[in-house]
């Protein structure tokens, strides 16, 4: 069985971040494997090991993604690709990012596409679908059982608080929602494993395409972090007078 997975390289944000005339400051961040990425490479390792094949890992990015694919590998992948767009293109957006990953599929005898359900920087969810359209296969979002059985599949969907059973058939795209799994820690025999296994490096001169073919379609107009809080009050007096200053004060908000 031939699986793919799509990775990003995403800041961490349980660290601190700083933001620089509407940019994040990079040398300021620590960089990650986007948490929902990581359920999608750890389903695509079960899958492999249940059913037999191989486990690729994709990511469109600069050279320092070369770090979050080694920890694909060690986690347990068969081999991984870097699409390098560091000297090529300045910005992207999902158009642009699942266009390339599309190119580079299209070829490919494809069975089962994982990802992560969204970015954390992010948070469209664009990707997947997009690949899945590029591609003429069918997608289901934010799952968090996969059966296979031949090339039948039955899938659990989060849907807002229940979950919906789908049957469909591979190929097949899915987004990995939490809950799908728990993923593993890179063992010390598979970080020194990682060294050795293959890690593609393209660009986009390799997938024939021109950068007016990957022309960003959206803009970011500024990035910002959300307002400090203000203190809270802790209301003083007795209770009939805290009751009727709560209820100034609410009417002042509304």
């Amino acid at each position: 069985m031939n699986i793919f997975v799509l990775m990003k390289r995403t800041f961490d944000t349980e660290e601190r971040i700083s933001i620089s005339q509407g940019q994040i400051v990079e040398e300021d961040a620590e960089f990650i494997i986007n948490p929902y990425d990581e359920y999608a490479i750890e389903e695509a390792i079960r899958v492999r090991d249940e059913h037999g094949g191989e486990v690729n890992v994709i990511t469109v990015g600069e050279d320092e993604a070369e770090k979050q694919l080694r920890t694909a590998l060690a986690m347990g992948a068969d081999r991984a690709t870097l699409i390098n767009i560091e000297d090529e293109l300045e910005e992207t957006d999902a158009f642009s990012i699942a266009k390339i990953i599309g190119e580079y599929l299209k070829d490919k005898e494809v069975d089962l596409i994982l990802a992560g359900n969204v970015a954390i920087d992010g948070g469209s969810g664009q990707i997947g679908p997009r690949v899945a359209d590029i591609l003429d296969i069918p997608y289901v979002t934010t799952i968090t059982k996969l059966t296979i059985d031949g090339e039948n599949t039955t899938l659990t969907k989060d849907v807002e608080g229940d979950s919906e059973i789908i049957e469909t058939k591979l190929p097949l795209l899915v987004t990995a929602q939490q809950g799908l799994n728990d993923p593993r820690y890179p063992s010390l025999p598979g970080i020194m494993k990682a060294k050795k296994k293959p890690l593609d490096e393209l660009e986009l001169d390799d997938l024939d395409l021109e950068e007016e073919d990957v022309e960003v379609k959206t803009r970011t107009v500024e990035v910002f972090l959300p307002p400090k809080k203000q203190a809270g009050r802790i209301l003083q007096g007795e209770l009939e007078d805290q009751v009727k200053e709560l209820g100034s004060l609410l009417n002042k908000v509304l």
